[in-house]
């Protein structure tokens, strides 16, 4: 009984167990102290051993064996996947009692386990793949507050339930599908805008209001009429998801991208506690760039439960002129004579030959253009005279790039007619996937961005390759940051074919100094392209961050990085 008592004291305080421990001397030069504690064998202790001597080195190996089943955490400043453990979650029993006290803690109707509500949390038909049977969660909370979500944090650590979180849904590369047997944080439900602050152009917004519900919220109020969020990605997706991913779309050329147009966030750990990254002030020199950490994070190191979000004023006028180009050379050659002119446009959106064949095949324009790579403009003033001179300066400059057509807006309605050939398509490349492809085709929608003084050699290269291979394929891009997207339609048994050209697709824009991805994220699909881009030690770097944050490794595991050396994923990927 007095060994167990003596047990139980130094397990529970290691740190006076350490100090007991300098009485062992240990001839042997290879003490193993790669995970912080462990000892390479018993053999190595010589010396004088008292009572207290060896019960501290079984006890060393007791706590070390519960410490590991948890996480091992070496000394150094890198995480190596191959220093840890596979995680060790909850069995399905654990889950149901998990589940049980979530719905006593924050009410049962917040507790969906639906066959709907599941399918709905594991496809959005955009995605390369979704969770097999084993991997598909098995209960959805709707949380309607941070409150909520902490305490759904508190009892998923209790049973080490892995927690995936989820709120627009219209994610591209995987980042909010499950892997593990799990629940689903949604948020969605937390749609509230709970003040905004005119004369310092923010907002304070709860995590699962969307940027369109924002924009439309503000035109509806007096004297907020001309604010609205920069950040314009797509069609239903939620603030906190846009700061999770760090996306842009079609606004960030002029505005940036989301972590540009945030101030601070508020959010729930892993284990339960809530943070405030900073406060409102745009400029502040205190502490960490927390705000930057999560940007950008997918999810895996917090739940982002509210954000203080800056506000663009619209300017008074706006107009669109399009630009066509006998080659993608020269249309990316003006837009970089543009910027060096000193110009700022709205957008600057460009579609490529084939992308404008399907514009053209679609039918939803009463246009009809040339099949070459076209610019869309966004060009907008403090008045119509002012916007005027900026038209005659453009105009000039796409001439001496060998532009064969430029037409400008007349009216409001022009410029939204002009316009709608890039904001509608998505859904002409749709139409264009069934009916000129395969009845069955699905739409692998990838993107990369490069410095725009490369992208119309890494546009040819890509091309190159995928021309050499039978498939149809699309090409536009946010040129005015170098940020391009290549859609390409493939027929179910054609999966491997572009998962390999994909991945020559992002060796080439390596070689032009890119990133694997300029606005969807790494989710699951693109965590091999992440360290082919940034290395070995830098991945480990960010395994360190996130098993220090959370080292059950439940929040939102295997996005973005690897956490377990028996990854699941590889079968997740094989396709759908």
């Amino acid at each position: 009984m007095l060994g167990r008592a003596f047990c139980r004291q130094f397990v529970r305080r290691p740190n006076q167990l350490s100090r007991n421990l300098n009485a062992v001397r240990f001839q042997s030069s290879k003490r193993l102290i790669s995970n912080g504690n462990r000892f390479s064998s018993f053999a190595s202790i010589t010396g004088s051993f008292t009572l207290g001597s060896i019960i501290g080195f079984f006890l060393i190996q007791e706590w070390d064996s519960h410490y590991s089943k948890t996480q091992r955490f070496p000394l150094g400043s890198t995480t190596p996947l191959d220093q840890l453990n596979p995680p060790q979650y909850g069995s399905s029993q654990d889950l149901e009692k998990c589940v049980q006290e979530i719905g006593k803690a924050i009410g049962e109707t917040k507790v969906v386990s639906t066959a709907a509500a599941i399918s709905h949390h594991t496809e959005n038909g955009f995605n390369i793949g979704k969770p097999l049977p084993d991997q598909r969660p098995r209960s959805v909370i709707y949380v309607e507050s941070t409150e909520d979500v902490s305490r759904v944090m508190k009892l998923a650590t209790e049973y080490r339930i892995p927690v995936v979180p989820f709120s627009g849904g219209t994610c591209l590369e995987g980042s909010t599908y499950s892997t593990r047997e799990c629940i689903i944080i949604n948020t969605s439900k937390m749609n509230q805008i709970l003040q905004v602050f005119p004369d310092d152009l923010d907002a304070l917004v709860q995590a699962g209001v969307g940027w369109q519900q924002l924009n439309e919220y503000l035109t509806q109020q007096p004297g907020l009429e001309n604010l609205m969020l920069g950040c314009d990605c797509g069609p239903g997706a939620h603030i906190c998801g846009m700061v999770n991913t760090n996306a842009s779309g079609i606004g960030a050329t002029r505005y940036g991208s989301m972590g540009a147009n945030i101030i601070s966030v508020k959010a729930v750990l892993p284990d339960g506690t809530i943070i405030k990254t900073k406060r409102r002030p745009r400029k502040s020199s205190a502490g960490y760039n927390l705000t930057g950490l999560l940007v950008g994070s997918e999810g895996t190191l917090a739940i982002v439960t509210e954000v203080t979000v800056k506000l663009q004023v619209r300017q008074p006028f706006e107009t669109v002129a399009v630009v066509q180009f006998p080659t993608l050379s020269d249309s990316v050659q003006a837009v970089s004579d543009l910027f060096k002119k000193g110009f700022q446009f709205n957008a600057i959106e460009m579609l490529d030959a084939k992308t404008m064949e399907c514009v053209n095949k679609s039918n939803q324009i009463s246009r009809t253009y040339e099949n070459v790579p076209t610019l869309f403009f966004k060009i907008a003033g403090l008045n119509k005279t002012v916007v005027n001179e900026y038209i005659k300066e453009l105009k000039h400059i796409v001439k001496l790039n060998h532009c064969t057509k430029v037409e400008t807006a007349r009216s409001n309605e022009e410029a939204t007619e002009l316009f709608a050939a890039r904001k509608n398509v998505l859904y002409m490349m749709l139409d264009y996937g069934f009916n000129e492809v395969h009845e069955e085709a699905k739409m692998w929608i990838t993107d990369f961005a490069v410095p725009i003084s490369t992208m119309a050699s890494t546009l040819e290269k890509v091309g190159q390759l995928l021309d050499t291979k039978p498939l149809h394929y699309m090409v536009l891009g946010h040129v005015g940051d170098g940020n391009f997207h290549c859609d390409i339609f493939y027929r179910p048994d054609q999966y491997q074919l572009v998962k390999d050209v994909v991945h020559q697709m992002n060796k080439i824009t390596l070689d032009h100094e890119g990133t694997c991805s300029g606005e969807h994220g790494v989710g699951l699909s693109k965590r091999d392209f992440l360290q082919e881009e940034l290395g070995k030690d830098t991945i480990d770097f960010m395994r360190r961050l996130k098993v220090s944050i959370d080292p059950l490794r439940i929040l939102n595991p295997d996005k973005m990085i690897k956490i377990d050396p028996k990854d699941p994923v590889d079968e997740y990927l094989k396709g759908i």
